[in-house]
């Protein structure tokens, strides 16, 4: 039996990211990034890890305070059809659920993959994918300091023209492994002035 790890990326791992990217990139569905900013998101990233190579990556990209996106879900072509995607995609939907994300979206051509895991198919507003330099444009812009109340195709331009979908999330729970108690007197206080810190 064969064991791939998924766990939390490191930056060591960015030029393995960055070249299992590339290959997606150089076919139109990923839109290319630079070094510095798959370093500058190296948090939001999950590997799967088979042997010390990374096959598989994903990140998870929050936007407000209940929207979060999926991005750069990719599996080396070599080693897909394991389930390396879909144990990078589960791992993704329990970090966005332990974080208070409410609603996930993805922008996809792997409609079928995604609908297995939970996630339905949005309206697409005018159904067009915009050019990458309106979205340049976009992204340059610093109107909009509201970003929850921002509508998908403003917040997140479809810029190859794949679908958006979205999975809803449920409420999340209070997890005591995400916490730890600390318990301790300040000197000169009763008992009844302990403190409790959630780190």
């Amino acid at each position: 039996m064969t064991s791939v790890k998924v766990r939390s990326a490191r930056t060591g791992d960015v030029p393995a990211i960055r070249e299992l990217s590339h290959l997606y990139v150089g076919q139109g569905r990923l839109v290319p990034r630079s070094a510095v900013s798959y370093y500058e998101g190296i948090r939001e990233f999950q590997v799967a890890e088979y042997h010390g190579r990374i096959v598989g990556c994903g990140s998870l990209h929050v936007y407000g305070p209940d929207l979060a996106e999926i991005r750069t879900l990719v599996v080396d072509p070599a080693s897909q059809g394991h389930g390396i995607g879909g144990a990078l995609l589960d791992r993704l939907v329990t970090m966005a659920t332990r974080i208070g994300v409410r609603r996930l979206f993805c922008l996809t051509f792997e409609t079928d993959f995604f609908a297995r895991h939970g996630f339905t198919p949005m309206p697409q507003g005018d159904g067009e994918a915009i050019t990458p330099e309106t979205f340049a444009q976009l992204l340059r812009s610093h109107d909009d300091d509201r970003v929850p109340e921002l509508p998908f195709d403003r917040l997140k331009p479809n810029t190859l023209g794949n679908m958006r979908m979205v999975r809803l999330l449920p409420a999340p729970a209070d997890d005591a492994q995400d916490s730890i108690t600390i318990t301790f007197e300040f000197p000169g206080a009763d008992a009844a002035d302990e403190a409790q810190l959630l780190v």
